[in-house]
């Protein structure tokens, strides 16, 4: 199987965020990950574009498919991976980041990436580090991987970005995914709405460029994309919504307030679904309508292309 060009794609060695990416980076990377789709299906799903290279996934906070799309993202482009794990390690025990970024750099690893609950972790490794450092999600502030994987899901599935409208309901306070797909979806185009009661928005939301609705119904008439947040209830210290049941009455997708969306929307969910708390069981798993199954395929080509573009500036 052949390597993709080996010309570079992004202008920095760090994937730290959507925000400072070009339109013409997100673009390349968009198209590098289609070209893994296809490698990610075929039978032998192996490189060698990596091999010798070492990639350490260094996640503080739980994660399934980030953590495990990432691993075999790397291992199928031939990097020797090392899951780290935080609660047996020396940061259990006190250390700090910068004291494990030390630790982290002595390893000499070619890659590293890296989910922090605090925001700017991410960017604070990457000044530490003698790697390249992705972001796999930092506090509220950013998770760029999700946000490409998406565009990627809606472009396979759609064929444009641009002129589409597309709705970002639910937890959008405690929310990376929306601000890095805010961030992206702009970039190429698209027209982007926010859907959320006032306790889950930002109080800065207004200065995103977006049209925010507090009425999902309102919110969501005309959209082409419905784009489901997990409620994050281990990030409320109080009483953001009422409970879980009456949230769901107004502000889970179930399939009256989706008859308000376009014919033919498509709905997303990063994962890992609340089931009867922001979507309704027979939508998410209703393949004619959920790009779900497909946003988790996405991940590990995309993630592929993200390690590709960055390995082209490795030395």
């Amino acid at each position: 199987m052949t390597s993709p060009s080996p010309s570079p794609i992004l202008k920095t060695s760090h994937l730290l965020g959507i925000e400072g990416l070009s339109a013409p980076e997100v673009t390349g990377l968009l198209d590098l990950g289609e070209s893994y789709v296809a490698q990610s299906r075929a039978a032998n799903k192996k490189a060698a574009l990596l091999k010798g290279r070492t990639l350490i996934n260094l996640f503080f906070e739980a994660s399934t498919r980030t953590q495990s799309s990432f691993e075999l993202a790397g291992k199928r482009l031939g990097a020797d991976v090392l899951n780290m794990s935080v609660k047996t390690s020396s940061v259990s025990k006190g250390e700090t980041l910068i004291d494990t970024a030390s630790t982290l750099n002595a390893m000499r690893p070619d890659i590293l990436v890296v989910r922090h609950q605090d925001s700017g972790a991410a960017e604070l490794l990457s000044r530490k580090l003698d790697c390249s450092v992705i972001n796999a999600g930092d506090g509220a502030h950013e998770h760029p991987t999700q946000a490409l994987l998406d565009a990627l899901t809606i472009r396979r599935r759609t064929g444009r970005i641009e002129g589409l409208t597309v709705a970002i309901c639910g937890d959008i306070l405690h929310s990376r995914v929306a601000r890095s797909n805010i961030r992206l979806l702009a970039m190429l185009g698209a027209r982007v709405r926010l859907i959320a009661p006032r306790t889950l928005l930002p109080c800065e939301a207004e200065r995103f460029g977006v049209d925010i609705f507090t009425d999902m119904k309102q919110g969501l008439a005309g959209v082409d994309i419905v784009m489901m947040l997990r409620l994050q209830l281990e990030r409320m210290s109080g009483a953001f919504v009422p409970s879980t049941r009456e949230y769901f009455r107004f502000y889970g997708l179930d399939r009256e307030k989706l008859s308000c969306a376009k014919s033919g929307a498509l709905v997303m969910h990063p994962g890992p679904m609340n089931r009867g708390v922001e979507i309704a069981s027979d939508i998410a798993d209703d393949l004619d309508v959920s790009l779900i199954s497909e946003q988790v395929e996405m991940g590990v080509a995309i993630r592929m292309a993200v390690l590709d573009a960055l390995a082209r500036g490795l030395s």
